[in-house]
């Protein structure tokens, strides 16, 4: 049996220096429900990286209650059923803290399976840390008290990519929308749609499509081509923005790209020389932020054997979020309180090389600084054994970046 399909692997600290001491209290278990096989492997990977080297830094700080915090690790597959399934079973596990970020659709199921279960198992409470899934009902009509999201949305990431573009004057005036057709590809054509007037565009064709079944993307890509587009707009990830790359590098396209996740690992090697002039919005860029952020680039390449990219910023950074919170909630019987620590996660704020990061208590949306980046060869970081990276055109504060809370959001709170 693969080691993925286990129901349950505990990551403890790397130096075990707790193994030896007594158990003196119920540890705070953290369940990271994440895609760790099939085709959008790769990403849930990514995830389970950043948590466990966040881990890994909580731990070597005391833990909580003078006991490591436990990682659990299952794999969901890629589904909404296998995440169901794994959550049932992280719950059985005792597992107090749910981690997943690859997927809106998978995000969705867990916040809903949260919210019924902790309806039901009152003094049992899970929370959801949600480092990834930026659908916008997550913190409209689904919002709830127990999910937390630290990764933007779909607002957010379109309103400050073509403020970044328009800086760098290359957004041009034709835009062609390419999205998944599910819930955070639909926010990103909306969002792409309703921005005309702010980035002086018009969109000349919108494309949704399957997602994670597309095998080639050439015939997307000569509907671009044949639109005139200057500028492609895309919130596509995983496989289905690898894919898009190499039939854009294959059929020569001469329209740029402003992504969400062109920072993905593997997108610049299959794009090659054509990835040189496109455009990504990111929670990160080491670039951006002077030494701070050099020291956390060369400690996370120390501790895990690359640099950081992709979702691994924002998850971190999410998961010392976690971390604030649980230092500011004491123990209640020698057990984390979830309640409580709810409350105090609410508050949380930390500083980033970025700039700022808080918690909006009004629909659990974190506040985020964001960066427009464009990929040339003068950038200080190179990425996928390439002579190209990713260099800063934009920083937006948090207070910047940020799109109003929704009206949608009605969240309860427990008495």
């Amino acid at each position: 049996m693969n080691k993925l399909d286990l129901p349950a692997i505990a990551v403890v600290s790397a130096l075990g220096i707790f193994s030896a001491m007594p158990a003196s209290a119920a540890p705070v278990k953290i369940g990271l429900v994440e895609t760790l096989s099939g085709p959008q492997a790769s990403s849930g990977q990514a995830y389970r990286t950043a948590v466990r080297y966040a881990i890994d830094q909580i731990n070597a700080a005391g833990g909580w209650n003078g006991e490591p915090v436990q990682l659990l690790e299952y794999d969901n597959q890629g589904g909404p059923a296998g995440a169901a399934d794994k959550l049932k079973a992280a719950a059985a596990d005792g597992v107090q803290i749910v981690v997943q970020g690859a997927s809106s659709a998978i995000g969705g199921q867990i916040t809903e399976d949260v919210r019924k279960y902790n309806l039901r198992n009152p003094g049992k409470e899970m929370v959801y840390i949600n480092v990834g899934a930026e659908a916008l009902e997550l913190t409209g009509e689904k919002c709830n008290f127990y999910h937390f999201r630290f990764a933007g949305n779909a607002e957010v990431r379109t309103k400050s990519l073509i403020e970044g573009m328009r800086k760098a004057n290359a957004l041009g005036t034709k835009v062609y929308s390419i999205n998944q057709n599910y819930s955070w590809g639909q926010d990103m054509e909306k969002a792409i749609v309703d921005d005309q007037k702010l980035g002086g565009y018009t969109v000349v064709e919108k494309t949704l499509h399957d997602v994670n079944k597309i095998q080639d993307f050439s015939p997307y890509v000569a509907k671009i081509a044949a639109s005139g587009a200057d500028t492609v707009i895309t919130g596509n990830w995983s496989n289905d923005l690898l894919l898009l790359m190499k039939a854009s590098k294959a059929a020569g396209l001469k329209a740029r790209y402003g992504t969400v996740y062109l920072d993905q690992p593997g997108n610049l090697a299959n794009a090659g020389e054509l990835a040189v002039g496109n455009f990504v919005v990111h929670t990160f860029n080491a670039e951006a932020g002077g030494d701070d952020a050099a020291q956390f680039v060369d400690d996370y390449k120390a501790k895990t054997g690359h640099i950081p990219v992709f979702v691994e910023p924002q998850t971190f950074y999410g998961m010392r979020m976690v971390a604030d919170a649980l230092k500011r909630t004491p123990p209640a019987n020698g057990a984390l309180n979830v309640n409580e620590f709810a409350k105090a996660l609410e508050t949380a704020r930390i500083p980033t090389p970025m700039g700022e990061i808080s918690m909006r208590a009004s629909d659990h949306q974190a506040q985020l600084p964001m960066v427009v980046s464009t990929v040339t060869r003068d950038a200080r970081y190179k990425v996928d054994g390439t002579d190209m990276g990713f260099k800063p055109v934009l920083l937006l504060t948090a207070q910047q970046a940020s799109t109003p809370a929704q009206a949608t959001c009605k969240m309860k709170r427990p008495a």
